[in-house]
């Protein structure tokens, strides 16, 4: 059977950034050559698992291939107590394996510390799962957040800061500052996106309405969906076209013509409120009050006007 990029645990990239963690940390050669077997039951989950959401659908199409074929590719585990480990990296490969009712699983045992612990979950989810864009902006903001030493907000400053930079907008120089090139060394290594697009495209993913980001998160919309639903300002009608989008699978095309013709309707709206404004100061100033034809007119109008407000 052959192996995809993702069925390779310990490639060159993952060495590459296996070398800003710390070779210690994840001695990848020896990781390859050293499995072992231990029961399923003896692997617990990290409460720290940095990734959230699973595809019900590929889940499925791992636990076929492991009912097939086995676990090909060994978990990494650290030890716990005596007989027990804590599940580093390989959560999906491991879900597979209980819903397959597997009762033993190939490991790779190393001591490591809950920051190395982390930091390598990270890593593999990043470099190895197909994360949606919102779990890949949250694993990389975390994976900095470790190896900068800072919390997430942060980092977040520090990337605007970098931004900021590179445009010319500030005189001083972030960009040649130690954290700023650990920053760009990381996303070098991790090869899945540049600083500057990251800052541009992925950081404000994290400042959407919670509904979006949620749907966004579960995988049930794509991130240039989400985006235009976004720029839709009426609480009301964002939340109503994300529905629409999801139940009727909308594509962008016809996200954005549904936002143009609901921009049309409010400008012909916003065209007859305020031609009315302006029928109403002139009415109050003119002279037609004093001419029984014209308030006889008047009347008329008035009572259509009144029977529309009274209809329901």
């Amino acid at each position: 059977m052959n192996t995809t990029k993702k069925d390779q645990p310990y490639t060159s990239k993952l060495k590459g950034v296996a070398a800003l963690l710390g070779e210690s940390a994840y001695p990848i050669e020896d990781a390859v050559l050293s499995p072992q077997t231990v029961a399923i039951t003896s692997i617990k989950l990290s409460s720290s698992q940095p990734r959230r959401y699973f595809d019900p659908e590929k889940l499925e199409q791992l636990v076929h291939s492991v009912k097939e074929h086995g676990i090909l590719e060994p978990l990494l585990v650290r030890p716990l107590d005596i007989g027990e480990y804590e599940l580093v990296a390989g959560e999906r490969r491991y879900r597979a394996a209980m819903k397959a009712e597997l009762t033993e699983v190939p490991v790779v045992v190393r001591k490591l510390s809950d920051n190395e612990a982390l930091q390598l979950s990270l890593v593999e989810n990043l470099v190895r799962e197909d994360l949606n864009p919102v779990e890949e902006t949250e694993g990389i903001l975390l994976l900095l957040s470790l190896k900068l030493n800072q919390n997430v907000g942060e980092v977040v400053s520090l990337l605007y800061k970098m931004q900021n930079s590179a445009k010319g907008k500030v005189t001083q120089n972030v960009l040649g500052s130690e954290d700023s090139t650990k920053i760009i060394a990381m996303f070098d290594a991790l090869g899945l996106i540049s600083w500057e697009s990251f800052v541009s495209s992925r950081l404000p993913l994290l400042k959407l309405p919670e509904d979006i980001l949620n749907a966004l998160r579960r995988g049930e919309i794509e991130y240039t969906k989400a985006i235009a639903i976004a720029r839709v300002k009426d609480s009301e009608e964002q939340i109503a076209l994300l529905k629409a989008a999801l139940t009727e699978n909308l594509s962008l095309t016809q996200i954005n013509e549904r936002i143009k013709a609901s921009r049309q309707v409010k400008g012909q709206q916003n065209s007859l409120l305020t031609r009315y404004k302006e029928v109403s100061s002139r009415l109050q100033k003119a002279k037609i009050w004093d001419e029984p034809k014209k308030q006889k007119a008047l009347e008329k109008l008035l009572a259509q006007i009144e029977a529309l407000l009274d209809e329901k």
